[in-house]
């Protein structure tokens, strides 16, 4: 630069220039690089939250917007809880506390899947105000030796559950593991943990619609607990009418830390997931037993399907 004028020096330092902004802007996007290899040019504006797709209608939901029993007919069950039908897919017997609609079942793709749908006030079996609606089918009852348990195996979709606006009222049973107790306390046929389904709300063209559902264990923390003596913890979260295998084991075992006492367990794999679970005061158990299909709805309509249901006993 030494020998250069004062003209080419500002020349040199302007084409400097215009090179190094040329180089600097190819990099970040305008399409050529500085080897002069194109580059795809991005999307100026991506959008960082494109909208849902519509919320689609399984083949078997119902989609009724009259959520009251009818006056009278075929679904009133005034005479027997038992109602059902002929051979049904579902295993266990059935306790049908809605005058809304009975069991039934719908068949796609080759397979079987029992239909539980509830509403709420539908209950017109019990004092009004009292218990919940449900249709709900048992398995028999193990009992507290080591070494017996039940076992429920089983595949479910849900479609729509209950939605009381808060989330103590919110929600729906889908299953749930029970048994009695020494020493009195709670219910004379208690819950020990309840499987809870949350509804999960879309977005955009899905906004009022239930797009997911937030599945929690209602555990008690002391034998006969409701209320307070609950716990609500949060398992996972599964899509509306997605398929999803279900299996659910409540039965004694040894205590490994001493053989003189027991443990009382009570585990569920939902999706593949295991969420185990030891039961308070195994030493007061003296039965495990369990119940799944549609239980609790304080606002709303609860659609639970269950197939290729299965029990086993010890």
């Amino acid at each position: 630069m030494k020998n250069l004028n004062f003209k080419t020096k500002l020349g040199l330092i302007a084409l400097l220039t215009v090179f190094v902004a040329f180089s600097s802007c190819t990099k970040d996007g305008l399409g050529f690089s500085e080897d002069s290899i194109v580059y795809e040019i991005p999307d100026p504006d991506p959008d960082p939250d494109p909208d849902p797709e519509p919320v689609g209608t399984a083949a078997d939901e119902d989609t009724n917007t009259d959520l009251a029993c009818p006056a009278s007919g075929e679904f009133q069950n005034d005479n027997t809880r038992n109602v059902d039908i002929s051979n049904p897919a579902n295993v266990g017997g059935v306790d049908d506390r809605s005058c809304y609609s009975d069991y039934s079942e719908s068949t796609i793709d080759g397979t079987t899947w029992g239909i539980y749908n509830i509403t709420d006030g539908s209950n017109h079996w019990d004092t009004p105000g009292t218990l919940q609606p449900r249709i709900e089918r048992a398995s028999a009852i193990a009992n507290s030796d080591v070494g017996s348990f039940v076992k429920f195996t089983a595949d479910f979709r849900i479609l729509e559950v209950a939605d009381a606006g808060s989330f103590g009222q919110d929600g729906t049973y889908i299953a749930q593991a029970k048994g009695q107790h020494t020493g009195g306390g709670g219910s004379p046929d208690p819950a020990i943990c309840l499987y809870r389904a949350h509804p999960v709300y879309g977005t955009g063209i899905n906004a009022d619609k239930q797009v997911a559902f937030d599945i929690y264990a209602e555990r008690i923390l002391e034998r006969g607990g409701s209320g307070d003596g609950r716990e609500v913890v949060f398992l996972k979260q599964v899509d509306k009418n997605e398929i999803v295998s279900f299996e659910l084991e409540v039965g004694f075992i040894e205590d490994p830390s001493d053989p003189a006492l027991k443990i009382h367990y009570c585990n569920a794999i939902i999706g593949g997931e295991a969420f185990n679970w030891n039961i308070p005061d195994p030493e007061r158990g003296t039965q495990s037993k369990m119940r799944y299909g549609a239980y609790r709805v304080r606002g709303g309509r609860a659609q639970i399907r269950w197939a290729n249901t299965t029990l086993e006993y010890n």
